[in-house]
């Protein structure tokens, strides 16, 4: 199992990782972006992109999680050589996974301008919200469909394919943008916020009919259903009911914070998109190391190799500290072309530059939170996860954002209610897997 830890091992799981990870966030910036630049009402198309944004992500983040139960499970039988013993199980997690969607499809489609009243859009935002929404929503399943195959492959410790698939998607994705929001003259007239929409679900379309393909041409696993249940089916439904209440509490405080800052204005919604993009993106860049610490901690759990475990949490942390580091470095770097990208509207921009100086400080405090995050995942702790966000959200992040807001702050109160966040994350996590495996490592030594 020693080269399992190795520097080149480790790597060729979180390089592929890393990048695909971007590639997810790429396509909500890209959006944005372009969106923003709109010659005709952009910064309101702008605020109606983060809002749509955030329910979407939260609707996907929220349903997306047994692409993790999946992973793990797969990662521990192949460490125990148990392999085969999990043919059907992937066919029966592909299907819940896309079922839950169209059930979540069906019901938010009827309902869409009351949802985005709850985030206190209203006028040309919440139509713009509106027409967004009800394009992007059809690549909702589509794109748990691909989560879930991104999770079979991860389970057998190929972040390639998935990196591939990614890179593919957000490829398509920027050039749809460019061509269906601004319009190529003599060819597509200009769609503006509606072609943006489109951009996004053709390429989920494509993401998802490239996954499917690459699952049955690089691997063994079948797709075909059958019954009865896969014993692990009920593990892994509970693995994931686990992270579909965390990623509640997730996304509760994304909510809050878009619902904040779309009270305090038009202005205000628009640069916390621009910040709160680039701190999904930051996220997602140092999720190659914590997807790294996922797919290796359940294989050596799985192998009951403690030792290596807990050498793989200071490796995976030391190279997600540098990650961090390097995101500061370009944050800071990059402070004023940052925003520049999104929008030119001297408000919003001195909006966003108020509070970029919270998002680039909170890097290494995200880094451990993230790292820790994925170890637990590929060990299967789901529940603890799952109290550790609870705790977050509703101990930390939302009575920290009303005092803030009681004193005035704005967005400001949003971002220090985000640092609170993190630190109760990453806190709770480090002290609880010492507390879990230094035992177990004093134990080997007696």
């Amino acid at each position: 199992m020693r080269n399992e830890l190795s520097f080149k091992n480790i790597h060729r799981l979180a390089i592929p990782a890393l990048i695909a990870g971007i590639a997810e966030p790429v396509i909500s910036i890209t959006d944005a972006a372009i969106v923003g630049n709109i010659p005709v009402n952009g910064t309101e198309a702008l605020a109606a992109v983060g809002i749509v944004g955030s329910f979407l992500s939260a609707l996907i983040w929220i349903l997306g999680q047994t692409r993790s139960a999946i992973s793990a499970i797969i990662s521990q039988y192949l460490g125990a050589g148990k392999l085969e013993e999990l043919k059907t199980l992937p066919a029966q997690a592909i299907f819940l996974n896309v079922l839950l969607s169209i059930l979540i499809l069906l019901s938010t489609i009827f309902f869409v301008e009351g949802i985005f009243k709850l985030y206190n859009a209203s006028g040309l935002v919440l139509q713009y919200s509106v027409e967004y929404y009800n394009i992007r929503v059809w690549g909702f399943p589509l794109t748990l469909f691909t989560f879930a195959v991104f999770g079979v492959f991860r389970g057998l410790q190929n972040t390639f394919w998935p990196m591939v698939v990614a890179l593919i998607g957000a490829g398509t994705n920027i050039g749809l943008d460019f061509a269906l929001v601004y319009g190529i003259e003599g060819w597509i007239e200009p769609m503006h916020l509606s072609g943006a929409a489109w951009a996004s679900l053709i390429s989920q379309a494509l993401m998802a009919v490239i996954s499917l393909v690459l699952l049955l041409w690089k691997t063994n696993v079948s797709l075909k259903l059958t019954m009865p249940l896969h014993p692990e089916m009920y593990r892994l439904v509970s693995m994931a009911f686990n992270l579909f209440i965390r990623s509640i509490a997730l996304n509760t405080a994304i909510y809050f914070s878009n619902a904040f800052a779309t009270d305090y204005g038009t202005s205000f919604i628009a640069a916390q998109t621009i910040a709160l993009n680039l701190w999904l993106f930051s996220a997602f860049f140092i999720d190659g190391y914590s997807s790294s610490g996922n797919i290796l901690s359940g294989k050596l759990l799985g192998a009951k190799d403690y030792q290596g475990l807990w050498k793989l949490s200071k490796i995976v942390s030391l190279y997600g500290m540098l990650v961090s580091v390097v995101l500061m470095g370009v944050g800071w770097w990059l402070y004023e072309p940052l925003g520049l990208l999104f929008t030119k509207d001297p408000e919003v921009l001195y909006r966003f530059k108020q509070i970029f100086f919270i998002v680039i400080l909170v890097q290494p405090i995200n880094g451990f939170a993230f790292i820790f995050d994925g170890i637990f995942k590929g060990m299967g702790e789901m529940k603890y996860l799952r109290n550790v966000l609870l705790s977050a959200t509703f101990l930390g992040f939302i009575p920290v954002l009303f005092v803030c807001d009681y004193y005035g702050l704005e967005l400001y109160g949003v971002w220090i209610a985000f640092v609170v966040w993190a630190l109760v994350r990453s806190l709770s996590l480090i002290i609880k897997f010492r507390k879990m495996l230094l035992p177990k490592l004093d134990s080997l030594t007696k």
